[in-house]
């Protein structure tokens, strides 16, 4: 097909660039609820409803071939993290690593501070190592495990586990998403950080109480016990247990705190978990590299243990993969049409007040998590369109990287074809349409945000703050607008 001439390329209406939006939506909807079915196929139908509205734009096909492929090429490094994680995963259940974490957490918790404890620990782990990935991969799948032996719903114990992951994810200066939200928005990582601190505190808290009142529901589960001590039984009776084994996850923390890139650091604890397989397991060669890619299948018998273990390997990743892929064809298709920028560009007519401003940026976040599903997607493309909006209010830049973390990393893995969400997913194996309604801090979060954003609070304003174009300035002493 021969190119087309930029000059005859024009912007999309708004109508235009809702088409693709509303009926990928439909896609999903009916194939999802009605059918059962995967989002592969509405993804995809959603792709060429989109590919078919750029052409009458006036784009040529090659045009958006490169931005479909630009739209892949943002995920590789996940989809090549994916699969390493995968691996890790089988070579840690052949090596007793997974089992052990398994057996001394159900040796600790007691059902009615688990959900607690385990927020506690992934908040602990992932605001060390700054990655939410890292913290699901390891303590987040042996406390899935210990949730079901414990007989809490793998719902909540999922949500909790999101919740503490992402706590990290969004306040550790090790985290990618926290220093690029603050470069998107024009300010520094570290006052970015201290800023978020005004949503991020209450909502961590809020959801700690509420994990703590659910957690009371299951004191009594007497009628778990039975079932604990039937798993720590087949788990001892199939697994050589060392606290040794307790190391390796330890190392890749470690790794990660270091600042040794995650791929290397996860390969690493990959190598370590088929070691431990072959010394403490009397595991051959064989079954190390089988395990690594078919992943690991259990077989002692007891159904509860079995469901659990058997999981892990490249394998089992590459729907995940498939589904990323499919998903940010869309979002790069969009893109390069300029129908996002047109969306984006629509909301934000709309902001006529910085409560609205605050509302139209975190309601973009979720947005661009949706149709262009890649988390750093729904912070810089946000980042870079509100950003002189905010600055013509006088508001000071750490209001907008707040504004974009606390929606657009939070927001991430709820929705089931983001990479985040298909992330988590494929490592927990909790669906997440079915642990949003426990991820507490997630949900908080960007009300709070949008709170602050209509009353004033911790809305900071800059040194000279600009006239805004409602008319309001902002006093030097307060972050609450006054009319002039």
């Amino acid at each position: 097909m021969p190119e087309t001439n930029t000059s005859e390329k024009r912007m999309p209406l708004l109508i235009e660039s809702l088409i693709p939006v509303l009926l990928l939506m439909f896609f999903l909807g009916f194939a999802i609820l009605k059918f059962g079915s995967s989002p592969h196929i509405p993804l995809i139908a959603g792709t060429a409803v989109a590919a078919i509205m750029a052409l009458r734009l006036g784009y040529s096909w090659n045009e958006l071939e490169d931005g479909l492929v630009q739209g892949i090429t943002l995920a590789l490094k996940a989809c090549i993290i994916l699969m390493i994680i995968g691996i890790l995963i089988g070579t840690w259940i052949l090596g007793g690593i997974v089992p052990t974490m398994i057996y001394w957490g159900l040796k600790v918790l007691s059902p009615s501070i688990f959900l607690v404890a385990t927020c506690f620990i992934c908040s602990l782990v992932s605001l060390s190592t700054g990655s939410s990935w890292s913290t699901a991969g390891t303590v987040g799948i042996a406390l899935i495990g210990v949730g079901k032996g414990l007989g809490v719903p793998l719902p909540m114990v999922a949500g909790a586990i999101v919740s503490g992951a992402y706590f990290g994810d969004k306040m550790s200066p090790l985290s990618d998403t926290t220093n690029l939200a603050p470069a998107m928005a024009g300010t520094d990582l570290f006052t970015h950080v201290r800023h978020m601190i005004y949503t991020t505190g209450p909502s961590w808290t809020i959801a700690m109480i509420i994990y703590a009142i659910l957690g009371l529901r299951y004191a009594g589960a007497e009628m778990q016990v039975e079932n604990v001590e039937t798993i720590i039984t087949t788990l001892r009776a199939n697994f050589s247990l060392s606290p040794i084994l307790l190391i390796p996850p330890c190392l890749v923390i470690l790794m990660v705190v270091k600042k040794i890139p995650a791929i290397p650091a996860l390969l690493g604890g990959s190598l370590i978990g088929g070691l431990c397989a072959v010394i403490f397991q009397k595991s051959a060669l064989a079954d190390v590299v089988n395990v690594s890619f078919s992943g690991f299948v259990s077989k002692t018998g007891f159904v509860m243990v079995d469901d659990l273990l058997s999981r892990g390997g490249m394998e089992s990743m590459l729907y995940t993969v498939s589904l990323i892929m499919c998903a940010l064809s869309f979002g790069g298709i969009m893109e390069k049409s300029r129908m996002l920028e047109c969306i984006a560009s629509s909301i934000l007519k709309a902001a006529k007040s910085t409560g609205s401003l605050v509302l139209a940026t975190i309601t973009t976040c979720i947005t661009m998590n949706i149709i262009a599903p890649d988390q750093y997607l729904s912070i810089v493309v946000p980042g870079r369109m509100y950003k002189s909006a905010f600055d013509k209010r006088g508001l000071h830049p750490k209001n907008l990287s707040r504004c974009l973390e606390d929606a657009g990393t939070l927001s991430s893995p709820l929705i089931p074809w983001n990479t985040c969400g298909a992330f988590m997913f494929a490592t927990l194996g909790v669906h997440p349409f079915s642990f949003v309604f426990f991820a507490f801090l997630n949900l908080i979060n960007p009300l709070i945000s949008i709170f602050y954003g209509y009353t004033g609070i911790t809305m900071h304003k800059i040194e000279k703050p600009n006239s805004s174009p409602d008319g309001l300035d902002f006093d030097n002493e307060t972050s609450t607008p006054v009319k002039s």
